[in-house]
């Protein structure tokens, strides 16, 4: 017979405790711990896995050889295919998660329903009975499709129909949450069944050179739920993002052992499903306003494609002892780094008013760059001067105030110039120079937030004074 032996298991992290506790040291988490029940092996059958007996040896090969480059199925859904650095490859394995009803299901329905002209699709879903997906298909105008639909929860079930010679080329399981392995008893969902699902069919997809594609759940942090060893398990990791009120949606590359890592594809969420979107900059500036303080344009880059995005900042006298700090699209950590910068460096008096940060159209910035952009918007806000509207902004701010140089300012000021922008502000030295061999714009150089407020100044005509709470009603 089997023993069983229980185990408690982190549902956020995974960790592996011998009783139970009330926080998980290794994740902060609390009540996060559950007990899992996990079948032994037989006692006194068959040898342990790297203990005693003979193995084979391994061949060893050089670094140096050929490689045939594998083969991708391109879905027809550009912003989806960059993402993917080109396609599906055969034999991947690719996890993608966010919110609950951002539009996993939605986009890869629709993929589903373009790859099928090219090879044979299944669909599996876990959470949605058939009417609903064929309700869904229809609203989409795909129901024609050729895609092989089915529910089910069971991996052998599922596994059964995937590892056969006339077996489906693309797999899609939604979501892995759902999925159960008969031998594991815990409920589906817990960190046992997650991985042993995942470990399973990604296996099988292996072996079979199916291309599979995992809809993974989020954490109210924003992390796929379950243990973060399942975003090692598989190839390449998307994050679907994008904020219930706009209808951008987000699709950012994490990991990609095929392709390049943090690329995104921008769609729009209309009536008939996802729309790709073909000039995100100009989407993201379509409702922007000229002449108001407290905003500036930044030139970013987001995997390989630039994109200007709109910071918006109000700075507002406190009516408490201790000012808020509100922050929608960007790290909140940077932003008391760079109000301390301005305080210290710049000589601005920030300590008894509220800042609020928003990067319009529900982008989330990562990249040091737009502090300058930030900085801009924190001070056009604070003293009631605006950034010229054909000005755009982009380089990191150190502690010590100075504006340091950024990567690829060609390609920023390009897009910047295709979209009608005429002025830039950028690091001066490297950052300034190749922003010239760029693009005709004309540059403006700081060396640190001091310059910026000058430049701030001239465009004022005149010293620029904070505002009161009288001024600015």
């Amino acid at each position: 017979m089997a023993r069983t032996k229980s185990s408690f298991v982190c549902q956020s992290c995974g960790a592996v405790y011998p009783r139970w506790t009330g926080k998980c040291e290794a994740c902060d988490a609390w009540n996060s711990i559950v007990e899992e029940t996990v079948e032994a092996a037989p006692i006194g059958g068959g040898k342990r896995s790297g203990g005693g007996g003979s193995g084979k040896a391994l061949d060893f090969v050089s670094l140096k050889g050929t490689s045939e480059e594998r083969p991708r199925l391109t879905s027809g859904i550009a912003e989806l295919d960059r993402v993917l650095g080109g396609g599906l490859v055969d034999g991947s394995a690719t996890l993608i998660g966010g919110d609950p009803g951002i539009g996993k299901s939605t986009l890869l329905l629709q993929a589903a329903a373009a790859l099928s002209a090219q090879a044979r699709v299944a669909y599996i879903s876990g959470e949605e009975a058939i009417d609903q997906i064929r309700m869904r298909a229809s609203r989409l105008a795909v129901s024609d499709a050729g895609v092989d639909l089915a529910s089910a929860t069971s991996v052998r079930d599922i596994l059964a129909s995937l590892d056969r010679p006339d077996g489906p080329r693309i797999a899609i399981i939604d979501s892995i949450q759902t999925m159960y392995v008969d031998l594991i008893d815990s409920a589906p969902g817990t960190v046992g069944q997650v991985r042993a699902s995942a470990q399973e069919l990604i296996r099988v997809a292996k072996r079979r050179g199916i291309a599979l594609l995992l809809v993974g759940h989020v954490t109210k942090e924003g992390a796929i739920a379950g243990p973060r060893v399942l975003e090692h398990m598989v190839d390449t990791v998307l994050y679907f993002e994008g904020e219930r009120g706009h209808p951008f949606r987000i699709l950012r590359g994490v990991k990609n052992r095929f392709g390049p890592t943090d690329e995104i594809g921008v769609f729009d969420m209309t009536e008939r499903g996802l729309e790709e979107v073909k000039n995100p900059s100009a989407l993201f500036l379509a409702d922007r306003q000229d002449g108001v303080a407290g905003a500036a344009v930044f030139a970013g880059i987001e995997g390989s494609r630039p994109m200007l995005v709109e910071i918006q900042a109000l700075v507002a006298p406190s009516a408490y002892g201790t000012p808020r700090r509100a922050v929608v699209g960007w790290d909140s950590n940077r932003l008391a780094m760079l109000l301390a910068v301005l305080e210290a460096r710049g000589g601005l008096d920030l300590s008894g008013r509220d800042v609020y940060l928003n990067v319009a159209g529900g982008l989330r910035i990562g990249e040091p760059a737009a502090d300058l952009a930030v900085a801009a918007a924190i001070v056009s806000s604070l003293t009631g001067v605006p950034v010229t509207g054909s000005t755009v902004l982009f380089g990191e701010v150190g502690l010590s105030g100075e504006v340091r140089a950024v990567g690829r300012p060609d390609a920023r000021l390009k897009e910047a110039a295709k979209l009608g922008f005429h002025h830039a502000i950028a690091p001066k030295g490297r950052g300034a120079k190749d922003a010239r061999n760029g693009s005709e714009m004309t540059v403006t150089a700081v060396a640190d937030v001091g310059a910026l407020i000058r430049r701030l100044e001239a465009a004022a005509d005149g010293p620029i004074r904070i505002l009161d709470a009288d001024a600015r009603r």
